[in-house]
C-alpha cells in the first residue's frame, strides 16, 4: 500500500497542524488577541521597539514578556492568551462586630427575615452607638456567610396547601448528593467497571423494558425484561445480574434516569458498589452498553418481538442467547473467544476448573423458570 506524506506536499503542513491542535479549543475572542500578540512580535523583530509602539501602543517590556512566555512553553501560541487579571490577594470585607451580632441575634429573633427588612432597623442601631452602618447588599453577604458557617439556620422549606384540609404543612427541600463521574477512569479486572442502561419497546399498544449490562474488561454481559421500568425493577436486575456475574461487581456506570435513583441507588450504597453517572445527553459516555444493546436487538430482540408481551417467556430465550453469548460467541476485542473464557484464561489461576457452570437448566433454575 503506497504512503502518502502530506507534509511532503504542503509546505508548513506541520506548522499548521501544530497550531490549529494548540488553539483550537481557546475561544475566539483569545485565538483573535493571540494572532494579534503574534502579528506585534513579529512587526517588532523587523522594524524595532520605537516603530512597535507607534504602531501598537504596546511597550519594549510587554513584547518582551511574551516571546519569553513562548520560548519557556516551547513555542505554544496558547502560551500568549490572555490571563486573568483578578488581583492575587482580594480585599476582605471588615465588619464591625457589634454590627455582626446585631444581625445574627435578629434573624435570630426574626427568622427568614431579608436584608431589606433588616436595614433601616440596623441603621438606628447604629445611629445610637455612632457606628457606621454598611449597606443593605452587605447585610445579605453576611446572612449568606452566617448560612454558610452554620450559625443561623438556613431550613430552606417549602410551605404548600393540603386540598382537602387546607391545612399548611412544611416540607424541607431534599439535599442532593454530589453525582461522580467517570472522567478518566481505566478499569483493569473484571468487575472493575459496568456499564447499565434500558431499553424501551413499544408494540401492539404496550411498552416493555429490557434492562442490559456489560463488564467492560471481559465483556461479560447480562440482560432481562420487565413490565415496567422503576428503581425497584433496576434493583431486581442488580441483584439478578450480582447472581449470575463470576466476579464481584465494584463499580457501576449508568445515565440519569429516575430508575437509577432511589431503591437502585440505596441498594448500591448498601452493597458498597460506586455509582458512576453519565453527564446529561452523552450517550457516548456508555459506548459498551449501547453497542451491546445494538447487538442483542439484530440477534435476538426483532427475531423474538412476539414473545415480548409476555416477559416470562420472553426472558427464557433470552437466557439461552445469553448462554450462547457469553460461552460460545466470539468476539473480536477478546482475541476471538467468548466472554467467559476469555475471564477464565486471563483471571482464573487454573483456568481448567471454574467456580460457576453456565448451562441452559443452571441460569434457569436460578430465576424459577420452567423448561
Amino acid at each position: 500500500m503506497k504512503q502518502i506524506y502530506l507534509e511532503s506536499y504542503f509546505k508548513g503542513y506541520n506548522y499548521l497542524m501544530k497550531y490549529i491542535s494548540d488553539i483550537a479549543h481557546l475561544s475566539s475572542k483569545e485565538q483573535t488577541i493571540i494572532r494579534e500578540r503574534v502579528k506585534i512580535i513579529e512587526f517588532f523583530r523587523q522594524f524595532g521597539k520605537e516603530a512597535a509602539k507607534q504602531a501598537f501602543s504596546k511597550s519594549k517590556s510587554t513584547i518582551y514578556l511574551w516571546k519569553q512566555k513562548l520560548k519557556k512553553s516551547g513555542g505554544r501560541l496558547s502560551s500568549l492568551r490572555p490571563q486573568s487579571k483578578a488581583p492575587k490577594t482580594k480585599r476582605q470585607r471588615k465588619t464591625h462586630p457589634q454590627i455582626l451580632d446585631f444581625i445574627r441575634q435578629y434573624r435570630e429573633n426574626h427568622p427568614g427575615v431579608s436584608k431589606v427588612t433588616i436595614e433601616p432597623v440596623l441603621n438606628a442601631f447604629c445611629l445610637t452607638l455612632d457606628l457606621n452602618s454598611v449597606s443593605e447588599s452587605t447585610i445579605g453577604r453576611i446572612i449568606r456567610d452566617f448560612k454558610n458557617q452554620g450559625i443561623i439556620p438556613d431550613p430552606r422549606i417549602k410551605i404548600y396547601l393540603n386540598g382537602r384540609t387546607g391545612d399548611l404543612k412544611i416540607r424541607k427541600q431534599p439535599t442532593r448528593e454530589k453525582k461522580l463521574r467517570v472522567k478518566g477512569y481505566q478499569p483493569k479486572l473484571p468487575g472493575d467497571l459496568v456499564q447499565i442502561d434500558a431499553i424501551s419497546i413499544f408494540i401492539y399498544g404496550l411498552k416493555r423494558y429490557i434492562i442490559t449490562a456489560i463488564d467492560i474488561q471481559t465483556r461479560f454481559a447480562f440482560a432481562f425484561s420487565y413490565k415496567t421500568l422503576s428503581s425497584f425493577t433496576a434493583t431486581d436486575f442488580m441483584i439478578k445480574f450480582q447472581k449470575v456475574a463470576p466476579f464481584k461487581i465494584k463499580r457501576i456506570q449508568t445515565d440519569n434516569g429516575s430508575e437509577f435513583h432511589k431503591i437502585f441507588r440505596a441498594y448500591v450504597k448498601e452493597q458498597n458498589i460506586i455509582h458512576y453517572y453519565n453527564y446529561p445527553r452523552s450517550p457516548k459516555s456508555n459506548c459498551f452498553v449501547e453497542s451491546f444493546n445494538g447487538v442483542i436487538q439484530r440477534q435476538y430482540i426483532n427475531h423474538h418481538i412476539n414473545d415480548i408481551q409476555n416477559p416470562a417467556v420472553f426472558n427464557q430465550g433470552l437466557m439461552k442467547y445469553l448462554i450462547w453469548y457469553n460461552t460460545e460467541k466470539q468476539h473480536k476485542n477478546l482475541g476471538k473467544m467468548p466472554p467467559l473464557r476469555y475471564y477464565l484464561n486471563n483471571y482464573i489461576l487454573n483456568p481448567k476448573k471454574s467456580n460457576m457452570l453456565w448451562t441452559t437448566a443452571s441460569i434457569c433454575q436460578r430465576f424459577n423458570f420452567n423448561i
